[in-house]
């Protein structure tokens, strides 16, 4: 078998390992709240974001491109394609790490950082790439940077609306509709989330094929690609992250039925803008920010801001923790794939 195509299967099941990874790791942002609610018991709730997971998949393709030619830049040949092995493994690393811990961390950001560090280790031993700077700022960090924040603001006033508008109802029948309500919000989270972190997988296999010279098209997704990278998320998601789970959904801040609603429904909208303009931002960041928002509507004592500062530490780490492994993973592989 000719090795150009042995190093494309070996980027592309470490690509969808990575996906699985994604799917439990990231299984709380679409879950978390409903589930502290008891909107939905957890496994039907993962079972939901599996098939949200699913059909999102098939509605992310602007942000597949934009991840898998806006990030780097790679020559053809099996040397480039150890650049993304290691890359994504850089971005597995971190989240099995993070995952450990129970820390909420971005896999969007690991899987960037990585290949940003896989291919600065690569840039110095000579091979022809290039960091795609300008494109990572505008597509990568300044939407980092606005996603959460637009997140805990719409999840005030969002929060504020719905405090207001029920003002005058009975808090058990409240409750009771909000639970209903908070599945339509857990299934529009979840779409989103595939939108997203399924796209990504996407958008590293299509670099996988174009590295090896399967394929000219740097943007093209084949079908097949889709149904891969939506099945194996699906399946990571019903595996569940629940070390994750009771991070978000219980020590951030203890959420009621409203306040759950209006959380995911302010997260849901942030990435189905996000997707929609081809910026892949993070599920993680989204919802944890909506859901601080929420809670400081009621005091800002509400909000554990003490594990909420924890999170904040890992998002900061992840870029360069992810690029760091990936490096690390770089110079490891790098006899393999020449």
């Amino acid at each position: 078998m000719d090795s150009l195509l042995i190093g494309a299967i070996a980027v592309i099941a470490v690509a969808l390992i990575f996906d699985y990874t994604n799917g439990f790791h990231d299984a709380a942002n679409a879950i978390a709240t409903s589930v502290s609610t008891r909107a939905l018991t957890p496994r039907i709730a993962l079972g939901m974001a599996a098939v949200g997971n699913f059909v999102g998949a098939h509605l992310g393709a602007k942000v597949a491109k934009t991840v898998g030619s806006g990030v780097v830049s790679l020559p053809t040949g099996l040397a480039a394609l150890g650049v993304v092995f290691a890359g994504v493994l850089g971005a597995i690393c971190w989240n099995l790490i993070t995952w450990y811990f129970g820390l909420p961390s971005s896999s969007s950001h690991a899987l960037i950082g990585g290949l940003v560090g896989s291919t600065l280790c690569a840039i110095a031993f000579g091979i022809d790439g290039d960091i795609l700077w300008s494109g990572i700022l505008k597509s990568v960090v300044i939407p980092m940077v606005l996603s959460p924040i637009a997140g805990f603001i719409l999840g005030a006033i969002v929060m504020l609306l719905v405090m207001w508008i029920f003002r005058k109802g009975h808090p058990g029948k409240m409750n009771r509709g909000f639970r209903w309500a908070q599945s339509a919000s857990a299934a529009a989270m979840s779409v989103g989330h595939g939108m997203q972190d399924a796209a990504k997988t996407m958008g590293i296999v299509v670099l996988a094929l174009y590295t090896a010279g399967i394929q000219d098209d740097k943007t093209h997704i084949p079908e097949w690609v889709f149904w891969a990278s939506a099945t194996v998320l699906a399946l990571g998601t019903y595996a569940g992250g629940w070390r994750i789970i009771r991070t978000l959904g219980r020590r951030v801040i203890h959420l009621d039925p409203p306040a759950g609603f209006a959380a995911e429904t302010v997260a849901a909208s942030v990435l189905f803008t996000a997707s929609n303009l081809g910026w892949p931002i993070s599920t993680t960041h989204t919802i944890t920010s909506a859901i601080m928002g929420v809670g400081a509507t009621k005091k800002l004592s509400a909000v554990r801001w003490g594990v909420a500062g924890n999170i904040v530490m890992a998002w900061v780490l992840t870029f360069p923790g992810a690029a760091l492994i990936a490096g690390l993973a770089y110079l490891i592989s790098r006899p393999i794939f020449g």
